[in-house]
């Protein structure tokens, strides 16, 4: 029998507007799940009992009174510990911020309690999320489900392990360089990185106002066990918010294309090694979707290497005016890392050097949209190597400097503010560990990479939730 805490969210939705389960039910088998798994891999950091069971009980009298439904209702949520919610500290993972209490919900919070989910929970991410492995000094270690040792990826580690076990159905993360993408991957669920301005961003902590590579680069997207509940909760997220002065509204189906859809294929993109496992699992997906009818050829998009070093350049140079504020607020292991993969990245001297980047970065953005006009998706790897050992990312400058490689697929999407999603496409045959794909598309058309990868999905599924594995 399939127990409530194994369902996707899509069809937990689906049973409380039906009255076959109560949102109580739904809500208690979750709690349950939570107690039962929560200890072994520290992904929720603050468990919403008594107010989740409270709106339970508003959500099934809604069912009761014959009230309109939202597509979520009833449905508990779980949010990264860096998204505001109301009346709740938004700690970043930093015990300096540990009693940042907000005012206001998150324009992503209320979309979805709007969409009648119920939060649930907060998870787990590193010191100001400044790391792609969650380790957080007030909270400490993520744990990989799939293999314990490992890093469960960040910075939206505790939210891709909270749905990876089946503690929740469907989450909140964010991402400046590949924070939704790289913990899905390594813990075998779905993510989308969306199209800047998809998603509005508004929070009060650190600061209320960002900085320019925050402005340009950081969105907010949904994380799920199944691509169709991601797509779900981008529908419910996404639109313009009068907090944030750059998202927008648009549609998220647009035009249609010509058939077959060019896919352009990067097994193992340029700028560092790439396992062959990983690679292989790259040429699986491709198969996939050659089976499933789109036009796959093996072609990199232009200047790849120069996007990911103006990325990094980009976040280096700006974050520069600010870390003397930020290292204070993250333990020994973050500035170990910060300080290894800063190390290399020319500084950002004058002004005119900060305008003669973002120049480069439009000749860039130009490139890949004259490229995507006749290849509208891209498919990489989400990483190129296998989820490294818990600390190793920060226990030496070469450490560093390896995870800072692995996960370069992430950053062209980052750059140019284009959608991105992560897909399971496979498993390691030595260590079990799941391995996901990227399918990058054309700014605005998250509709052909959320489509792409259900192909993927359903011809190389990976099975969630699992149960945690020593």
């Amino acid at each position: 029998m399939v127990q409530l805490w194994q369902r996707s969210a899509s069809e937990l939705a689906q049973l409380i507007a039906s009255k076959e389960v109560t949102s109580k039910e739904v809500i208690e088998a979750h709690l349950a799940r939570i107690d039962a798994v929560n200890p072994k891999v520290n992904a929720i950091v603050r468990v919403l009992a008594d107010a989740a069971r409270a709106g339970a009980a508003l959500a099934d009298q809604a069912v009761a009174l014959g009230k309109p439904l939202g597509p979520l209702h009833g449905v508990p949520f779980t949010i990264k510990e860096c998204i505001d919610m109301a009346g709740l500290p938004t700690t970043w993972g930093s015990p300096a911020l540990a009693g940042a209490v907000v005012p206001l919900d998150a324009p992503v919070v209320q979309r979805m309690r709007a969409a009648g989910a119920i939060p649930i929970g907060r998870t787990n991410l590193p010191d100001m999320g400044l790391r792609h492995s969650t380790d957080s000094s007030l909270y400490g270690v993520t744990r990989n489900p799939w293999k314990l040792q490992r890093t469960a990826g960040g910075s939206s580690g505790g939210e891709a392990v909270a749905l990876a076990t089946g503690m929740s159905p469907v989450g909140l993360g964010n991402d400046l360089g590949g924070s939704l993408r790289v913990p899905a991957n390594f813990c075998g669920i779905a993510s989308i990185r969306p199209s800047a301005g998809r998603v509005p961003d508004a929070g009060f902590v650190p600061v209320e106002d960002h900085l320019l590579a925050l402005q340009l680069m950081l969105v907010v997207g949904p994380m799920a066990r199944r691509v169709a509940d991601v797509r779900l909760g981008l529908q419910v997220l996404m639109g313009a918010h009068p907090r944030d002065p750059w998202s927008i509204s648009a549609p998220l189906v647009g035009p249609a294309l010509g058939r077959p859809i060019r896919v352009a294929v990067v097994a193992a993109p340029p700028g560092g090694s790439c396992d062959p496992v990983v690679s292989g699992v790259v040429r699986r997906a491709a198969d996939a979707l050659a089976n499933a009818g789109y036009d796959v050829v093996d072609v990199c998009p232009p200047r790849y290497e120069e996007v990911v070093a103006t990325f990094w350049r980009l976040v280096v140079g700006d974050f520069a005016s600010v870390m003397d504020k930020i290292l204070p607020m993250i333990g020994e292991g973050g500035k170990a890392l910060w300080a290894a993969v800063s190390a290399p990245v020319q500084p950002l001297s004058s002004v005119a050097e900060m305008s003669q980047l973002l120049i480069l970065r439009d000749g860039l953005g130009r490139a890949w949209s004259q490229f995507m006009a006749e290849h509208p998706l891209v498919l990489t790897p989400t990483c190129t190597q296998l989820p490294f050992e818990q600390g190793s990312d920060a226990a030496t400058p070469a450490g560093a400097m390896a995870a800072k490689e692995m996960v370069r697929p992430c950053f062209p999407a980052n750059l140019l503010g284009l959608p991105s999603a992560c897909v399971p496409a496979g498993r390691d045959d030595t260590t079990g560990l799941p391995i996901g794909v990227l399918l990058t598309g054309q700014r605005f058309r998250e509709d052909l990479c959320l489509d792409a990868a259900e192909a993927v999905e359903g011809r190389l599924r990976v099975e969630t939730p699992i149960e945690p594995i020593a």
